[in-house]
């Protein structure tokens, strides 16, 4: 009895050893270097990764100058925020004058100016990012509907006071212009050959305020960025060409300027400000400068 009470003991004792052998007990499973090359390449034979996208930049960029870009300087701006969100461009609206004087005193970081620069404005160079026409304006009940280049020279030197004289209704002349410094008003008076010639009844500081105010009055009659130019007011064709898109970028509307940033030629521009001239004089900004009632240049 003894006896088979132990073979039945040792018996026991022997499954028990064969089930830890063959798994029953808990394992910890290591795979062989074989395991880890298929699984993961060696560092020499890694994938390239993709090309990195443009450079972010941060920073601040001040312009100031002409009140007939605020139009096109908004598209710009709010454009190129997308592109680089991390910089910040200001614009203030002050005129072509002052807009020369902030980039040669670097009061600015790049200057505006609707007209190009004379010669005596030295230590700055200017880049032409759009092109401008410069529009003829009437209150929109006025009959008058095209004028020549003589006929607008001598409206506003005074040779004609009344729109009678112009096949309109009688009603004496109010000439409105911009202000000295002007780059519209610059730009006007050079192709129609009446620098320090005008009369005007009111020189105001602002394309909105030329706007304004030819709107407001029947016998009035102005020049504007045609990139400001609304439905309160009329433009008026020029021998015969109206002002559009077209015609300024094809020549044939006489009165027509450029749009400028001002730059200084001895302080070099900052990363922030040399990235918005880049992107706004190219191909990447033509759709918005168009939007913008502007002609692009850039091909």
């Amino acid at each position: 009895m003894k006896k088979r009470t132990l073979a039945l003991m040792l018996s026991a004792a022997l499954c028990v050893g064969m089930l830890a052998g063959c798994g029953g007990g808990t394992t910890t499973t290591t795979e062989s270097p074989a395991a880890n090359t298929e699984s993961q390449a060696p560092a020499s034979e890694a994938p390239e990764s993709e090309s990195p996208a443009a450079e972010q930049l941060t920073g601040t960029v001040n312009t100031n100058g002409s009140t007939s870009m605020e139009s096109v300087m908004g598209y710009l701006t709010e454009g190129f925020a997308e592109v680089q969100p991390g910089i910040t461009v200001n614009y203030t609206g002050s005129g072509s004058g002052a807009g020369v004087t902030g980039a040669q005193d670097g009061t600015c970081d790049i200057g505006l100016a609707s007209r190009d620069l004379h010669d005596d404005e030295t230590g700055v160079t200017q880049i032409t990012v759009a092109k401008d026409g410069i529009a003829i304006i009437v209150n929109p009940n006025n009959p008058v509907a095209d004028l020549s280049i003589e006929q607008i020279a001598q409206i506003f030197t005074g040779e004609i006071t009344n729109w009678s004289e112009l096949g309109g209704e009688d009603g004496q002349i109010v000439p409105i212009g911009r202000e000295a410094g002007s780059g519209t008003r610059d730009g006007f008076e050079s192709i129609t050959g009446t620098e320090d010639a005008c009369v005007y009844q009111n020189e105001l500081t602002s394309t909105g305020e030329v706007i304004a105010n030819v709107a407001s009055n029947p016998n009035a009659i102005g020049y504007a960025s045609l990139s400001a130019v609304d439905e309160t007011v009329k433009a008026l064709t020029v021998g015969g060409v109206a002002p559009t898109e077209e015609t300024v970028l094809d020549g044939t509307y006489a009165i027509q300027r450029n749009f400028n940033f001002i730059i200084s030629e001895s302080t070099e521009l900052s990363p922030a400000a040399q990235a918005f001239v880049d992107w706004a004089t190219s191909t990447d900004a033509a759709d918005l400068i168009a939007s913008a009632g502007a002609v692009p240049v850039a091909e």
